[in-house]
């Protein structure tokens, strides 16, 4: 069977430079396509910039600069973070392309041949930051300004001739859509919210804008510019060469596998973009995840509220794989969560110091001494080997079914029990007393190396760099990493050389004044 996932990210707003937010999604997107890379998927994984709208062109004229140039460093330094994030993303994509404003127009003028579109006029609540629309309802006042009470962000009161989507039309399709596809969107709160929000009635979307002129003209009408947030949601498909569906990529990877994305753009992905979906007759994606805010204090982070954490100072001083591995373990997944120093040294010194990468090297360097630096080659298991080793083989369905659940808190914790099991299994069998048998001796090694291996297969898409590390002492290359493999209790070239390898981490000393 031709196994397929496509995976994409928020395409994110290059208003200012990338936080902590930006790098958790894809960081966390990374996590999955690695999985799915290492279970024999053929992998997309999509990342980018979203360049239009007012937002950009008013940060534009208060930088003195031609909003496309003003775009191209700024996206620069997104399309640099994917690097010292160490992503997989298979392509990354700009909405100031060629290639995605064709496919925004052809969609566009799908949508008006469907008689889904319309000419108005608009008046309502608009917040610039957000780039969206507000009911009565969703604003309050504060200090004599109206700001959205879901984003704190301001708004203002627009009035203007507008094309206008039939979102009301939709309503009832959308629900019915839910119901029969229960797992579209995620987690359950998520959903929940959503599907409230469509029960208490939808009105139709505007979806061109007059007032400014940083966006892809509507077709046939150039005053109007194709909102904002219509042109964003498109990438998904343009990405894929749409509206070509010949084309090899659309064939291969459409419906997306997953939209991760965060909370607050929820509306947009499980209510708009599905809408505009169905209106034209195109396949909807199989899963919306809303995960949650990564949080400075009690709020979420934005450049208004000035409490940014730069992702790139925490990986200079602590490194990225802890940082990625800290996100990923410490961060409830679907829920908000903070970033802590003390708890990010907590799992550096714990977790990837003491019980991983203590064990590669202390299993490593005993066998190097004891078993003539190679791996064992006549080994003969017992019951107490087979126990520990045979987890492996029987959870790798559970492992599975679990990350198509988009369960991370259970593979963490899976593989963090895992470590505290290898290094309780190689204290307690006391291979340094084993001298004099050394089949026994040998077969405790090799069983112990086995479960590193293992281990470092299963945190291969939550550290990458580091796994990759300590499977030097196996000569295994990246390409070699498969999940399935951790089913097999004799991998490992009997005979063959072990090498010794570098600190994976370095443990941080504390300051306990």
């Amino acid at each position: 069977m031709d196994k397929k996932f496509y995976i994409t990210t928020p395409i994110y707003y290059p208003s200012a430079k990338p936080h902590m937010g930006h790098a958790y999604s894809s960081i966390i997107a990374d996590f999955f396509a690695r999985f799915k890379m290492i279970d024999d998927y053929h992998v997309h994984f999509l990342t980018g910039t979203d360049e239009h709208g007012l937002k950009i062109q008013r940060s534009a004229e208060k930088a003195g600069k031609d909003p496309q140039i003003f775009c191209d460093h700024i996206s620069q330094t997104f399309r640099d973070l994917s690097d010292t994030l160490n992503l997989s993303n298979t392509d990354f994509i700009r909405t100031t392309e060629t290639r995605h404003k064709k496919t925004v127009q052809h969609l566009w003028s799908k949508l008006e041949k469907n008689d889904d579109i319309y000419l108005s006029n608009y008046s309502g609540w608009y917040s610039v930051s957000d780039e969206a629309f507000y009911n009565e309802d969703e604003i309050e006042k504060i200090d004599g300004k109206k700001i959205a009470i879901s984003s704190k962000s301001s708004v203002e009161w627009i009035e203007e001739e507008s094309y206008f989507f039939r979102l009301s039309k939709w309503e009832k399709p959308l629900l019915n859509y839910y119901e029969a596809n229960p797992d579209f969107i995620s987690p359950v709160s998520r959903k929940n919210e959503v599907i409230s929000f469509v029960k208490s009635g939808l009105k139709d979307l505007s979806i061109s804008r007059k007032s400014f002129s940083w966006g892809i003209p509507v077709p046939n009408n150039q005053r109007h510019v194709i909102y904002v947030w219509l042109d964003a949601l498109t990438n998904y498909l343009s990405a894929l060469n749409y509206p070509n569906t010949n084309d090899d990529l659309f064939k291969k990877f459409w419906p997306a596998s997953i939209h991760l994305i965060g909370k607050d753009i929820l509306r947009f992905h499980a209510v708009y973009w599905p809408a505009f979906l169905l209106a034209a007759k195109i396949d909807l994606p199989k899963k919306v995840y809303g995960h949650g805010w990564i949080l400075s204090g009690e709020e979420k982070m934005s450049k208004s509220r000035g409490n940014i954490l730069d992702p790139l100072e925490i990986i200079k001083k602590y490194g990225l794989d802890p940082l990625r591995y800290y996100l990923i373990k410490e961060v409830s997944f679907g829920n908000d969560g903070n970033i802590s120093q003390e708890r990010l040294e907590d799992c550096i010194n714990s977790d990837l110091a003491n019980n991983y990468g203590n064990l590669c090297q202390r299993v490593t360097a005993f066998a190097i001494k004891n078993c003539d630096g190679k791996i064992p080659s006549i080994i003969k298991f017992q019951d107490e080997d087979l126990l520990i080793l045979n987890k492996f083989k029987d959870n790798l369905d559970n492992i599975r079914s679990k990350i198509d659940d988009q369960n991370i808190n259970f593979y963490i914790d899976y593989i963090v029990n895992s470590l505290f099991e290898a290094n309780k299994y190689f204290n307690d069998q006391e291979p340094w007393k084993k001298k004099d048998d050394p089949i026994r001796l040998n077969t405790i090694v090799y069983t112990t190396l086995e479960i590193v291996r293992k281990i470092s297969f299963l945190l291969y898409p939550i550290i990458p760099a580091s796994s990759l590390k300590a499977l030097k002492i196996f000569d295994i290359k990246e390409n070699k990493v498969k999940l399935n493999t951790i089913t097999n209790n004799e991998f490992l070239t009997k005979g063959n050389n072990l090498n010794k390898i570098d600190i994976l981490f370095k443990k941080i000393e504390k300051n306990n004044d």
